[in-house]
């Protein structure tokens, strides 16, 4: 697509949000997204009026108006989140592109709806609630199809599917399809990401049904226990999932389980879907830690996540996460992962401040996905040290939010480089992508 036409469409996108949500940007968020009021799946699906009572109200009425307050009306909710953009990337950009590939330095412009999902939650008792999401499996652009046409035509596929039982705050029980980590941004939610999206290397063997753990975005099949302790700062999260169903030479697979500890140092923080910026709400500073395993491989991490008010302009938000990920280095065992996954380990941060009357964040963020694999972990003939030096990636940029209507409504421009060793050349090459997103979200 010619540059002119992305230019064109990118005043355009800036004109449109500007004009018909200025509005919205003065008044009170009512419907936003609440990520911190409820330990249940679903937020503000049955929220309760507050009404005054009468101090001229008699015992009957008392009586009445008890009997009223413990009958439960279950709720339906449905709601949606789109992301969409006007990007440009070159043919060399390692995630979609080749470092090593003909006209590596080459811009390539288009429009995209990357995100795509219709969102159904019930309230169907006072403890239990259900939740399902669909998605696209892939973008929807000018890119070309086997056949030759545009990919366009995509048939939506079920992303979460899962029913919650919160028996009191020290025990919930999770079943279904849902979103599976060891690490806080790998249990994210979509609409609260402070950075364009989501990282590259938090759940990297977890993404797709032909991956190393045949997931799906993230997702697993299985059942999560979780709950809160000591006055509810403490959460634990300990799931049983169907992981890697396919080993070679057997028709058994064990059991993934995943565990996660965290603990929130001032306020509370009960979302079963973590946000990555609270746009100045609260004081949260989460410390936490987790294990991913199934047979021989294993994925053991900590994070940090603070969001805070700093100054009188606003508050800064901070993200990090360290992991340790590994296949095994014994191709023979029933349950290996040797081949498929090679030892490493994954950093990642991002920082943003949140200008609260300019409604803006500038961000960065850095990844680096770092190989140190082991002898039988790799090709015969390749030496360990090339591989880890063309197989390890990094990954910087930042960008500006502009949260106009909060988490309803808003913009992101954003600039991103991915750094890797090509082994033709033996030299390290940077590429980049820009984009300009627009997010919907209603729920």
């Amino acid at each position: 697509m010619k540059q002119t036409n992305y230019l064109t469409f990118t005043v355009s996108l800036l004109t449109f949000f500007l004009v018909n949500f200025s509005a919205a940007a003065q008044s009170k968020q009512s419907a936003s997204l609440h990520f911190n009021d409820d330990i249940s799946l679903l937020k503000e699906i049955n929220a309760e009026k507050n009404e005054t009572k009468s101090i001229f109200a008699t015992s009957t009425d008392d009586n009445e108006e008890k009997e009223k307050e413990e009958e439960f009306k279950p709720s339906f909710s449905v709601g949606a989140i789109i992301h969409m953009f006007a990007g440009s990337q070159q043919n060399g950009y390692a995630f979609g592109g080749d470092p090593a590939g003909p006209e590596a330095d080459k811009w390539k412009s288009d429009f995209t709806v990357y995100r795509a999902r219709i969102m159904v939650g019930a309230q169907l008792t006072k403890k239990g609630n259900f939740f399902m999401e669909t998605e696209i499996p892939m973008p929807i652009n000018g890119a070309s199809t086997a056949s030759g046409g545009k990919q366009i035509a995509v048939t939506p596929i079920i992303l979460d599917c899962q029913y919650e039982h919160v028996f009191n705050d020290y025990f919930s029980v999770i079943g279904g399809l849902q979103l599976v980590s060891h690490n806080r941004n790998g249990l994210q939610g979509a609409a609260g990401l402070m950075a364009n999206d989501f990282t590259y290397y938090q759940y990297p063997y977890n993404l797709f049904p032909d991956s190393p753990l045949q997931g799906n975005f993230g997702r697993d099949l299985g059942v999560n226990f979780r709950g809160f302790l000591a006055n509810n700062k403490l959460e634990y999260r300990l799931g049983f999932f169907s992981g890697r169903t396919n080993f070679e030479g057997t028709t058994s697979s064990p059991i993934r389980t995943v565990g996660r500890l965290v603990y929130n140092v001032l306020d509370e923080d009960k979302s079963f879907y973590y946000s990555g910026t609270n746009l100045g709400k609260g004081k949260t500073l989460s410390i936490g830690g987790g294990v991913d395993t199934q047979g021989d491989y294993l994925a053991a991490g900590i994070d940090v996540f603070m969001d805070m008010p700093l100054g009188n302009a606003g508050s800064i938000t901070l993200n990090s996460a360290y992991s340790y990920i590994s296949g095994g280095n014994n191709p023979e065992n029933e349950y290996s992962f040797a081949t498929m996954i090679p030892t490493q380990n994954t950093q990642f941060m991002e920082l943003g401040y949140y200008f609260k009357d300019l409604k803006l964040q500038p961000w960065l963020r850095y990844e680096r996905q770092g190989m140190n694999a082991e002898s039988n972990q790799i090709g015969n003939g390749e030496s360990i040290s090339d591989f880890n030096k063309y197989n390890s990636t990094t990954v910087f940029g930042g960008g500006v939010n502009y949260w106009f209507n909060g988490y309803n409504t808003n913009l992101r421009l954003s600039y991103t480089t991915t750094t890797k060793t090509v082994a033709a050349t033996d030299e390290s090459k940077t590429y980049g992508q820009v984009w300009l997103q627009a997010q919907i979200f209603v729920f």
